[in-house]
């Protein structure tokens, strides 16, 4: 089955250092089942496109702006990604949640503009270590993923894509066991039933994911793809993820 592998790499590689990595990484990449995703910051993402040429390579935007235009210093617009030719975006990552305030009103309204625009959003939720601890993981989920797609366009496997984050494995080096994470990603198909959603979008799993517990995590039924920080990062370290069949 098709998995997806996508390199996060928030505040991380400028112009000059994404043309290298993906000049570097794309030498000894061969086309294979799995979709390739790379998030460059914003400013790196024009030297991206570049560099990509006719690599499989597919490129997504960190985050944008749902209104197309106007007096909004510092945001970006869907036609500026999509000049670019940018065709996935990460919304609700927990950075943006938890570090910008981002909520779920927000995020809802990203997620609308994306799909009327025809972009495939990449919708992170997750829970934090004290609503884990505390039991109330579901309902965290539930919630986000409530008022996420409350109003949303016509979801399915095509034009969107989920990506589970617990939030305390994010950076820490803590990762889910891949049962706990598969478990959970199961109950997340559950919440999409309740809530009238196709269950069967694609679902990645985001936390301290790394070339050691890659194939672990990916041979798991519920876990579609990968969503990776710091092992993104190396054109090797990501490579070895992306080649996760023959590790």
């Amino acid at each position: 089955m098709t998995k997806i592998i996508a390199g996060n790499w928030k505040m991380n590689h400028g112009p000059k250092e994404t043309k290298a990595f993906i000049e570097a990484f794309s030498q000894q990449l061969e086309a294979g089942p799995d979709r390739i995703m790379i998030f460059p910051p914003a400013v790196s993402l024009a030297a991206a496109r570049a560099a990509i040429g006719d690599s499989p390579i597919l490129l997504g935007a960190q985050n944008v702006y749902f209104e197309m235009k106007g007096a909004y210093t510092g945001e970006i617009s869907i036609p500026m990604l999509q000049e670019l030719g940018i065709e996935y975006c990460l919304i609700g990552h927990s950075e943006r949640r938890h570090i910008f305030g981002e909520d779920g009103a927000l995020l809802n309204k990203k997620l609308k503009a994306l799909l009327e625009a025809g972009m495939t959003p990449v919708y992170c939720i997750g829970e934090q270590l004290e609503d884990r601890e505390a039991g109330r993981t579901l309902d965290i989920l539930k919630e986000q993923l409530e008022t996420g797609l409350a109003g949303l366009p016509t979801i399915n496997r095509s034009n969107f894509i989920l990506a589970y984050e617990p939030v305390w494995a994010i950076g820490t080096g803590k990762t889910a066991t891949p049962e706990d994470a598969d478990e959970t990603m199961g109950s997340i198909r559950q919440i999409l039933s309740s809530l009238q959603v196709e269950p069967e979008l694609p679902i990645l799993y985001g936390g301290s994911a790394k070339p050691e517990n890659a194939g672990a995590l990916l041979a798991k039924t519920h876990i579609n793809g990968l969503l990776i920080g710091n092992a993104s990062l190396a054109p090797d370290s990501f490579r070895k993820m992306i080649n996760w069949r023959a590790e």
